[in-house]
């Protein structure tokens, strides 16, 4: 059975934080808001979770998991990042974007992309999303939540918490959060390129 936080959306309590990043230590998957929609995460590096993960999703290894860091020098140190990059990015972030980039080394090979080595990131624009990845200390592995057979992200916390309770350790319930996903951003090549359209405005890029 999961447990389920009200947590502030503007004022995190600092007690509550620090138990869901005990949970997320543990191994626990954790549903929380971001300033898109409601995601899973789990700690980066527990092979366990992330494999539970993906089940709960309906996705395999070739689908890309999202980084959630902290700021852009925390996406520095997972991903390449040159000068033109590091430019459109702080315009960028925190904000509605995913952007993938090429991986460095510190992120594990069965996480980036089995073909081309590169890995989706973001800095969310949500205080309860930041909190947690402050008190964590590191980022936090994340997707969508968009359950198998659905169209549609979850963004409602009580109809996470009944679909999700024997699944998930943890729904954090920071209020409705926005239907649209992240926009996707590949900006892995000369020119950025628009991979999906969602709630962050691609002009910010460029395009």
């Amino acid at each position: 059975m999961s447990q389920f936080f009200q947590i502030h959306p503007e004022n995190p309590q600092l007690r509550l934080i620090k138990q869901a990043v005990q949970i997320i230590h543990g191994g626990g998957i954790v549903a929380l808001p971001t300033d898109s929609c409601y995601a899973l995460v789990c700690q980066l590096d527990n092979k366990g979770a992330v494999d539970r993960l993906r089940r709960i999703r309906g996705v395999d290894d070739k689908h890309h998991l999202t980084l959630l860091c902290r700021d852009l020098s925390e996406i520095a140190l997972y991903a390449r990042v040159d000068n033109r990059q590091y430019r459109m990015l702080k315009s960028a972030t925190p904000g509605p974007f995913t952007v993938i980039l090429e991986a460095t080394k510190e992120v594990p090979r069965r996480l980036s992309h089995p073909s081309r080595k590169t890995i989706g990131l973001r800095v969310p624009e949500n205080a309860i999303a930041h909190a947690v990845l402050e008190e964590l200390g590191q980022p936090l592995l994340g997707t969508t939540l968009i359950l198998p057979d659905d169209e549609d992200p979850l963004t409602d916390p009580d109809e996470v918490r009944n679909r999700l309770e024997r699944q998930v350790e943890l729904v954090i319930d920071g209020g409705a959060c926005s239907l649209e996903p992240t926009t996707v951003i590949d900006l892995t090549d000369e020119e950025p390129q628009l991979i999906r359209q969602g709630r962050g405005d691609p002009a910010v890029f460029g395009l």
